[in-house]
């Protein structure tokens, strides 16, 4: 599917800090909390400096606790779902997480996407109120998932759009959040172009909680080796890069309207 002008969708997976967990390290609620807060807001000044439009995908944990927040974001950007809690996951909170984010925007929640990219039943996402999915990553991550048979772009499932992050043609490399931190700029931004100029579009995506101060966390360097203004000035960057290459627009404003 190509696009007559370039599409720059810009995602940000906005949910409660447990990634330490991940690693054995518990972490205070308010401070998961707080966490993606300090980076949220940093975030923010960033996409109004440049003007971009984006996709927040919140956990409607995160979202109760900072409703008025969420709603002004809704103002701007689309809000659409990361389930209900980060860390867990029941099919009945596909439908209970849309339901709290439609009362807090006070506008139907689209787009779905789950907590690191797992697989969901796209039966289960449309019987729960989705238009679209955007929890494929279609490509190989060690541990993670092997999603080389995947469609790389925008497709019907039968049931609902999906619309994968990016990665490039042929060899499939993905500008996922951990490719922005670890690539040299000048080769991250190459990769963009690889995929604008064959797919008109690019979908990626990065966490609040990457914009703060991650040197006391015991993560792996991969993680942690950019954060904070680091990152921001890359991302920064980045943007006046891509603005010279196309839109930013919604995921929601790709989907075909039905």
């Amino acid at each position: 599917m190509k696009y007559n002008s370039k599409k720059i969708l810009f995602s940000i997976d906005l949910e409660e800090f447990d990634i330490p967990e991940e690693y054995g390290e518990q972490v205070p609620l308010k401070q998961k909390l707080e966490t993606s807060l300090e980076g949220l807001k940093k975030l923010e000044a960033l996409l109004d400096k440049h003007n971009v439009r984006c996709t927040i995908f919140t956990t409607a944990f995160w979202a109760s606790h900072y409703p008025q927040h969420i709603r002004a974001l809704s103002e701007k950007h689309e809000i659409a779902s990361h389930t209900y809690y980060h860390n867990s996951f029941k099919t009945e909170d596909l439908a209970t997480s849309r339901k709290v984010l439609n009362e807090i925007c006070g506008q139907e929640i689209a787009g779905i996407r789950m907590p690191r990219m797992s697989d969901i039943s796209s039966e289960d996402v449309k019987a729960a109120g989705y238009t679209y999915d955007s929890s494929l990553h279609p490509t190989w991550l060690p541990g993670r998932y092997n999603n080389f048979d995947k469609p790389r772009t925008l497709f019907n499932n039968k049931h609902t759009w999906e619309l994968p992050a990016s990665v490039t043609p042929v060899l499939r490399i993905p500008i996922f959040w951990l490719s922005l931190k670890n690539f040299p700029l000048w080769f991250y931004q190459m990769l963009c172009k690889r995929i604008l100029n064959h797919d008109g579009y690019i979908v990626f995506y990065v966490h609040p909680w990457e914009f703060t101060n991650l040197s006391p966390y015991n993560l792996p360097k991969m993680v942690k080796r950019v954060d904070n203004d680091r990152l921001i000035n890359k991302l920064d960057k980045l943007f006046s890069y891509l603005s010279k290459q196309g839109d930013f627009i919604t995921h929601r404003e790709l989907i075909p309207q039905q």
